[in-house]
């Protein structure tokens, strides 16, 4: 039987044989791209060969790339474990034109492939083609119908939709008709009595699809129509789980070798059996497997778990793995880190990076899996209860709210939600948790959505040009240019044919400076990459767009950036001298005020350490040591000693700058000083902590820091001026501290002392609403903390109570609730409750806490009379 390697290779092989360049997976997590968060199909990284944008160093390559398929239009997740073809993070092995051959030669050597290489038997393939489409103009493929049917029987060539036969990335960018192969996995027997030819695309478990032959045409543009690429491209994808699956006999992707070695550690440490079939377990096992792949390549690829963005996709992964491994296969601490090195073992020759860093994705993935248990037998409980009071109130569909309190309070994403919802035959209102969500986003920050046009084009260019290493002026003309609304405001954007203006990238911030339109100045306040291009972004349009424009950076700000990214070089190789060889970059920041370094490391870097590195780095800036830029072929940068970036996608040839070969030696495509000696001097500023294994330096260079120097020395300075210049003033600040210590001591007494007198008076006051004493009054104390403390002593003085305490503290409004467990139970009284509906909205502000005891605070402390009589309200009211 063929090992999935063995598979793998012969793609390549066969493509090789046909004149394709073989070339590396881009990484999973995508860059530059404002229209994806993950790569998701294998012609992500070709998009501006595509579109016209940049010229193909090579008309025909082919590739495994792995992709992800969990958000957006493609997303896959929730059939994810339950059906036995669908993953999140799977292989695309693919065949690329770009400009060069079409139609006949894509379908010739797909069929030659998968019938002479392969030798799948013929008379289980078929093959879709696109029927036209009326609405959108578009006629029939009978270019790919005709080529099909020198090769295969005309009843097996079969007409599909624009769902289905019509590929497009997203709402906007290449697309165009496409061709599928399917093939039929049944047994002789089944197919006998059923046409193979009715299954094709109907979610038949074993008549899937295998391949998919794209013929990029057009490109969809944000009005929704369709205009003609500069050239006519082929785009194929073939899923190596689907193929292995079919090469191996397997009914299952699970059951081939891809999966079987993470499936068999996860029963050795479980001590669970994977039944093949479709329990919860089952589902379990293929759940694991699965996600295991998609989070262990995402974060090798630089993609920390987070609360955001492409972070968020990757901790929703992590957590439903969790729920399903603590769930069906009751297991109960951190299992996903210990399945790492088989994932690592196993990829190590096609996709080294995760091996690479084995140490550190465990750490990450260990330390998400610790975090998430931690809430999430809570979290069950909650979910259980919300699904019996659903229930019983007669709906099958969980309210919006609800959903909202689990990922807000338990860190359930909506979709574990939805998940654990389904398997009890309920729903979830989705649109009233996106409504919550909505609120949230809405109370802490403003929206920040940007309405961006299409491109007008001005002139067309063979491939626009950076000449920003060499120049900081230069003329040259408008390629094309969009509008942009964002936060209400109307700006633009702007291609140019060349340009000296540096775009962000590799942790380099984007150059600013003028554009000159024959005299007319426009700003640029910042140029950013978009794929390939190098956009600009600017305040206004010039009246004449169309001619000569003198493009002018900001040569301070350039410079001043250029040393921070120097010394960003001269750090990351001290940290590794004085940390070790595990240290890799994590992320970065430079700018001309200063530069930010997160890499991976263990521990707290100590002041000894730091004061190491500083050194080190001193001592390099002292030497002068040039700075040596020179392009080569990255396998030559890479014998040299180069260090590459994880999660960067380098070309055939590459930017290397030398500091010092036996010392810094990296790929890098920034901008840098001349000579060491130019940064002056280095200060580090902070050192913390990031994320799990990620530590993060703040420092500063050149002018910055004797900036930052004199700051501190200024500080220093009026320091010794309050202590009336003690000789010693370490000292004296300790002396300081000590007494300080003590006088808080001594005010913590009195007030303990003060809060019995206040307790007893309070008890004077109590009433009985209900059958339940309660106790309501605004008091005055000096903290919050003091009105929690009240409640507490409280409780311990009465058996069935309700105490509402408020203060006016500092011109602000505190309010603390306590409810005695009884009460909760007898009257359905929720303090948490109370706290966000009653009072949040009179104080304006907010809080929360548990049934039996909460606090809130806010802006407005005028309300605090009509706090008590609200919380009095619902007691008579229970």
């Amino acid at each position: 039987m063929l090992t999935s390697a063995a598979i793998r290779q012969q793609f390549l092989d066969f493509f090789a044989s046909k004149g394709h360049v073989i070339v590396p997976s881009a990484p999973i997590v995508v860059k530059n791209d404002p229209t994806l968060l993950f790569t998701n199909a294998g012609m992500n990284q070709f998009k501006d060969f595509f579109l016209g944008n940049k010229n193909a160093p090579n008309t025909r390559v082919a590739d495994t790339q792995k992709c992800l398929r969990v958000s957006g239009k493609h997303n896959d997740l929730e059939e994810v474990g339950v059906d036995t073809y669908h993953h999140t993070m799977f292989e695309m092995l693919g065949n690329w034109s770009f400009g060069d051959y079409f139609k006949k030669e894509a379908i010739s050597w797909s069929w030659e492939l998968l019938t002479e290489v392969y030798k799948i038997p013929k008379d289980r393939l078929y093959v879709t083609v696109f029927e036209g489409d009326e609405k959108e103009n578009l006629p029939k493929d009978t270019e790919a119908y005709d080529e099909w049917k020198r090769w295969i029987a005309e009843d097996r060539i079969l007409m599909g939709n624009k769902k289905d036969n019509f590929w497009e990335m997203g709402d906007t960018g290449p697309c165009g008709p496409c061709s599928e192969i399917h093939v039929d996995c049944r047994s002789d027997e089944e197919r006998a009595k059923v046409d193979g030819k009715t299954l094709v695309n109907n979610d038949h478990p074993q008549v899937i699809e295998i391949w998919n032959n794209v013929f990029m045409q057009f490109n969809r543009l944000k009005d929704g129509s369709l205009e003609l690429l500069p050239a006519k491209h082929v785009d194929t994808g073939m899923g190596l789980e689907r193929l292995v699956r079919v090469l191996q006999g397997k009914t299952s992707n699970y059951d081939t070798d891809l999966f079987s070695g993470t499936i068999g550690a996860t029963e050795t440490i479980t001590g669970k059996e994977y039944g093949y079939g479709d329990t919860k377990k089952d589902i379990a096992f293929r759940v694991i497997a699965d996600h295991i792949r998609a989070i262990g390549f995402t974060i090798a690829d630089g993609q920390l778990p987070s609360n955001t963005g492409a972070g968020y996709v990757i901790r929703r992964i992590l957590r439903r793995a969790v729920r399903y491994y603590y769930s069906y296969l009751d297991y109960k601490q951190p299992l996903l880190f210990q399945l790492m090195p088989v994932l690592a073992g196993q990829f190590a020759e096609v996709f080294p990076e995760l091996q690479q860093q084995i140490d550190f994705v465990g750490k990450v993935v260990k330390e998400e899996e610790e975090a998430f248990l931690r809430t999430l037998e809570k979290g069950l409980k909650k979910i259980d209860e919300i699904i019996t009071h659903t229930k019983q109130s007669g709906t099958l569909t969980i309210n919006g709210a609800a959903a909202f309190e689990l990922y807000d309070t338990y860190g359930f994403p909506v979709d574990l939600t939805r998940l654990i919802a389904r398997e009890n035959d309920l729903s979830v209102d989705e649109a009233g948790f996106e409504k919550e969500m909505q609120q949230q986003k809405e109370r802490s920050r403003a929206a920040t959505a940007v309405d961006t046009e299409d491109w007008v084009n001005l002139q067309e260019v063979e491939q626009m040009r950076f000449s920003g290493y060499d120049s900081l002026e230069l003329q040259t003309r408008v390629v094309k240019y969009r509008k942009v609304k964002a936060k209400g405001k109307e700006a633009f954007q702007m291609v140019l044919a060349e340009t000296p203006f540096y775009a962000e990238s590799g942790g380099q911030v984007g150059d600013t400076g003028i554009l000159s339109f024959e005299g007319e100045r426009v700003n640029v306040v910042d140029t950013r990459k978009e794929n390939d291009l190098f956009i600009h972004f600017v305040e206004k349009l010039p009246v004449n767009i169309t001619g000569v424009v003198t493009a002018m950076v900001d040569k301070d700000r350039r410079k001043k950036t250029a040393v921070h990214h120097s010394a960003t070089h001269l750090l990351h190789a001290a940290l590794r001298e004085v940390l070790g060889t595990h240290v890799a970059q994590k992320g970065s920041l430079v700018n001309d005020e200063h530069l930010r370094f997160d890499f991976s490391h263990f521990a707290k870097v100590t002041n000894e350490e730091i004061a190491r590195i500083e050194a080190i780095v001193n001592e390099k800036i002292r030497e002068n040591i040039p700075v040596v830029i020179r392009e080569m072929p990255k396998d030559e940068a890479i014998a040299m000693g180069a260090m590459a970036l994880f999660g960067e996608k380098y070309g055939d040839t590459v930017r290397v700058v030398v500091m010092d070969k036996e010392y810094s030696v990296e790929l890098c495509g920034g901008t840098h000083v001349g000579a060491t000696g130019e940064l002056g001097s280095f200060k580090i500023k902070s050192e913390s902590a990031v994320a799990a294994g990620v530590r993060r330096i703040e420092a500063v260079s050149g002018y910055a820091a004797e900036l930052y120097i004199n700051e501190q020395l200024q500080t220093l300075a009026e320091v010794k001026d309050v202590l009336k210049q003690p000789k010693e003033l370490v000292k004296s600040v300790e002396s300081l501290v000590n007494e300080l210590a003590a006088a808080r001591k001594h005010l913590e007494m009195l007030e303990a002392r003060a809060l019995v007198g206040i307790r007893n008076e309070l008890l004077k006051k109590d009433e009985i609403i209900n059958g339940v004493t309660f106790i309501g009054d605004i008091v005055e104390v000096g903290s919050a903390d003091a009105l929690k403390k009240l409640c507490f002593d409280l409780k311990n003085n009465l058996n069935d109570y309700v105490a509402v305490l408020a203060a006016n503290i500092g011109g602000k409004p505190s309010v603390a609730i306590g409810i005695a467990d009884t009460v909760v139970a007898a009257k359905g009284l929720d303090a948490g409750k109370l706290i966000k509906e009653k009072v949040a909205p009179l104080v304006k502000g907010g809080g929360g806490g548990q049934k039996n005891l909460a606090t809130a605070g806010g802006q407005d402390a005028s309300n605090l009379q009509q706090v008590i009589d609200a919380v009095r309200s619902a007691l008579a009211g229970a």
